[in-house]
């Protein structure tokens, strides 16, 4: 279980790079300030869930299942929240309509507070 935290983690931090990069140089040219602010976010959270997870694999104060509980939050919550962010700000480029995906941010986002909540109740609670 550690391995495959660690790997998604080491995976959202490798994308996170190249498409912040992406943004900064690219996208830069071709979407508006707006976003481009947008797509900087879904970068940046995708990020910090890459240190979340690094947290996650490593830690000792949690349990497997327990892990696996947060890492399943944690995992779907980010490609709701930073994926669907990623083509919405970009769908004027694409030339593919992405507004069905509004409603998947907010769920994505809800499913990465829950995973940090799981995380602290799961530490708070530990016997020991």
């Amino acid at each position: 279980m550690e391995k495959k935290i660690l790997i998604t983690a080491l995976s959202f931090g490798f994308v996170s790079i190249v498409l912040g990069a992406f943004g900064a140089h690219a996208l830069k040219k071709v979407l508006t300030a707006d976003q481009l602010t947008s797509f900087e976010v879904g970068v940046r959270y995708m990020m910090y869930h890459a240190l979340f997870l690094l947290f996650v694999g490593s830690a000792s104060a949690l349990l497997p299942g327990q892990k696996n509980v947060v890492y399943n939050l944690t995992l779907i919550g980010t490609l709701f929240f930073s994926v669907s962010i990623f083509l919405l700000s970009t769908q004027t480029i694409s030339g593919v309509n992405f507004k069905f995906l509004g409603p998947v941010t907010p769920i994505g986002g809800l499913l990465l507070i829950a995973a940090w909540a799981m995380a602290t109740y799961y530490i708070i609670t530990k016997k020991g």
